[in-house]
């Protein structure tokens, strides 16, 4: 299972970034997939999810209404769409999987700096 995560950049306030994260090694389609992030000093927390088949999603709520998870089975990708960005929301963001257990797989994430 290998889980690369892309998208990650420096960005004013109010501002806008889609990462990605590309799947390959399982069968994507068949597993969940979500969004982690890691401040400096903080510990990770769970930023958004959503279901093998587009059908559910979950949201923190911090950041419901302004970021949308989704993904393209065709494509093994899964995608974090962030608008209104805040400087809170600057952190390391990770994707991962729940493979054989609870979000056994995960990325190396990629950086989000807000300011």
């Amino acid at each position: 299972v290998q889980l690369v995560e892309s998208g990650g950049n420096l960005v004013q306030p109010g501002g806008s970034l889609r990462l990605s994260c590309a799947a390959s090694g399982y069968t994507y389609s068949s597993y969940c997939m979500g969004w982690f992030r890691q401040a400096p000093g903080k510990e990770r927390e769970g930023v958004a999810a959503i279901h093998r088949d587009s059908g559910g999603t979950y949201y923190a709520g911090s950041v419901k209404g302004r970021f949308t998870i989704s993904r393209d089975n065709a494509k093994n990708t899964v995608y974090l769409q962030m608008n209104s960005l805040k400087p809170e929301d600057t952190a390391l963001y990770y994707c991962a999987t729940p493979v054989f257990g609870s979000w056994d797989y995960w990325g190396q994430g990629t950086q989000v700096t807000v300011s």
